[in-house]
């Protein structure tokens, strides 16, 4: 029984010396930090109206535009990056596929972006 429970030790000790950092930072943060934010930590923050205010406000739905624009490109490079690391460790034939698959993908971003760009859309007054 005593063997059994020393194979447990280690996680023992660093679930303790887990629950003595994460208490010693809550408890640091709490001295330490100022208590009056500035008026800057209060204004706003990217979406462009104030945190505070309230939620059913109307704002400009460039905002959206901006967010939805980003992760459809932000997508693009999620996919780029095993597409490149793997293309290489295919047969030739399948090689060739994929180039010209991902090729037809990104031309068809491409003209999505050149769409954007012609409407306007990445335009901010």
């Amino acid at each position: 029984m005593e063997a059994f429970l020393l194979q447990y030790l280690p996680i023992v000790i660093l679930l303790g010396i887990a629950a003595v950092l994460g208490v010693g930072f809550i408890v640091a943060s709490a001295v330490f930090a100022p208590a009056a934010p500035d008026p800057e930590k209060l204004s706003a923050y990217e979406c462009g109206f104030n945190a505070f205010d309230d939620a059913r406000m109307k704002f400009d739905i460039r905002f959206y535009l901006v967010s939805i624009l980003f992760i459809i490109f932000d997508l693009e490079v999620a996919f780029l990056f095993p597409w490149a690391v793997s293309l290489m460790k295919l047969p030739v034939e399948q090689m060739q596929f994929a180039f010209w698959s991902m090729m037809g993908f990104l031309g068809v971003l491409t003209v999505g972006f050149i769409y954007e760009w012609k409407k306007g859309a990445l335009e901010w007054e």
